[in-house]
């Protein structure tokens, strides 16, 4: 495995990098090997059916707080900021470059409880489900209609942020420790018809406070290969932090220094899948993306020696 910098974003912050973080001796949560997977969805069994699956891990736009340092002093929740207008307008363009340039489509999209990943979700979400691809519009108010069935979102308490004072500040964090989320407030904030009540959390509550760093990693990875197991037919988007963009790539390739995740920056993972007598074999991922493409720029450990 690689590594990724330690260099967390507190609040006012400028939002551009995250940190190195070694795990190279990390032994990883699920093995290398190929998985069975149970199958999710009848399927033909007579024959051997094989495709890549798709993980596309998206960090969220431009949170209020880096940009706004007085915000801080009035808000109800001064440890959930909400994204900029700015940070709006990235993430629908954002959505539109998944749109028009990914080479395949998006099934199904898990976001972080946090309010700024859950903006920015919506922002893509709408971009992708847009029915007239309007050239001028610069936010998901500009569309006039959507197609729900396109994309499917669910929250997912396994993508949050990382609870500890490296990503929160102390002054900011809930005094008790308990970060509270109304998630049926949070879900009406996506396109409308594009929830799916009837996916069941992997995490099924949110992290301690005080999260160790190495904690927050493994639950990263962990994260991105549960969820792809749980819908091995469908390509996936996770809408997340910086932290959990940085570890799709270190988690997965070898020998490489995450240096920098920037604001909606996205990973592309794929892995070969074959289907047979209602079981997937998963093979392992493959990180696609290339250094300073997407926002996320990495080298190999080597050079910075």
């Amino acid at each position: 495995m690689g590594t990724l910098r330690n260099c967390f974003l507190s609040s006012f912050q400028i939002p551009t990098s995250i940190a190195i973080i070694k795990t190279r001796d990390k032994k990883p949560l699920i093995p290398w090997r190929n998985i069975n997977i149970k199958a999710t969805a009848a399927m033909d069994s007579s024959e051997t059916k094989s495709y890549y699956q798709n993980v596309v891990v998206l960090r969220h736009g431009d949170r209020m707080d880096n940009f706004d340092p007085t915000w801080v002093k009035t808000a109800e929740r001064p440890w959930d900021p909400p994204l900029t207008q700015d940070g709006l307008a990235r993430a629908f363009r954002t959505g539109r470059t998944f749109r028009t340039l990914l080479p395949f489509p998006i099934h199904r999209v898990f976001v972080s409880p946090f309010l700024r990943c859950v903006q920015t979700a919506s922002e893509v979400v709408t971009a992708l489900c847009a029915v007239d691809d309007n050239p001028n519009a610069k936010l998901s108010t500009d569309v006039v209609s959507i197609d729900p069935s396109k994309v499917k979102v669910s929250i997912e308490y396994g993508l949050c942020e990382m609870l500890n004072r490296q990503a929160i500040r102390l002054d900011v964090a809930p005094k008790d420790g308990i970060f509270r989320f109304d998630v049926p407030q949070l879900e009406a904030l996506l396109p409308s018809g594009t929830l799916d009540h009837t996916v069941e959390r992997v995490y099924k509550e949110l992290p301690r406070w005080e999260e160790e760093v190495r904690d927050t990693r493994d639950r990263y990875e962990e994260i991105i290969k549960a969820l792809a197991d749980k819908f091995p037919s469908e390509n996936l988007l996770l809408v997340t932090h910086g932290e959990g963009v940085g570890v799709s790539v270190s988690g997965f390739l070898e020998d490489m220094t995450v240096l920098e995740v920037d604001y909606c920056a996205y990973s592309e993972l794929r892995r070969p899948i074959s289907c047979k007598n209602e079981k997937f074999t998963a093979g392992k991922f493959e990180v696609l993306t290339k250094s300073g493409q997407t926002g996320v720029t990495y080298m190999a450990e080597e050079q910075l020696l």
